[in-house]
């Protein structure tokens, strides 16, 4: 920080293939070791926590495929929007979408995060996110360009 849009996109970009790694503890690496998060009712501090939290949902959200775009952002601050999409045990397709607010410390690691979250069964036909398992290719449109 301080972000330009520019880097702002670049750092939602980087979250988002670390996200789409599901890989809990790469993920927990970008925040601060006592970060701060609200994601839906639930409220974690530190990696640890943060680690353990990503670990149980990527056990549920089976085939998780995420997308992020920088909605506005100033000083340490960027505002992202995202959509994601993953099954549960069931087979049954979902499609969650969400806002983060993130706040950075002068390292660029992320103090706190707060996620607001909610999500939308659907067919398996309506799936927008058909990339294989990892990071969104580089062609692969994002969140505007789908109509999300």
């Amino acid at each position: 920080p301080p972000f330009s849009a520019e880097t702002a996109a670049q750092k939602a970009r980087m979250a988002e293939d670390a996200w789409n790694s599901r890989d809990p503890a790469r993920v927990a690496l970008a925040y601060t070791p006592d970060s701060q998060w609200r994601n839906r009712s639930t409220f974690l501090t530190g990696r640890a926590a943060i680690e353990a939290f990503l670990t149980e949902k990527w056990a549920r959200e089976q085939d998780y495929r995420l997308i992020k775009e920088v909605w506005a952002f100033e000083g340490a601050r960027i505002a992202v929007r995202f959509a994601y999409e993953w099954h549960d045990a069931q087979g049954q397709w979902f499609r969650s979408y969400g806002n983060e607010n993130w706040q950075f410390d002068a390292e660029g690691l992320m103090a706190q995060r707060h996620a607001s979250i909610n999500d939308l069964a659907i067919a398996e036909a309506d799936r927008k996110f058909h990339w294989p398992l990892g990071a969104r290719p580089g062609d692969h449109p994002g969140l505007s360009a789908l109509g999300l």
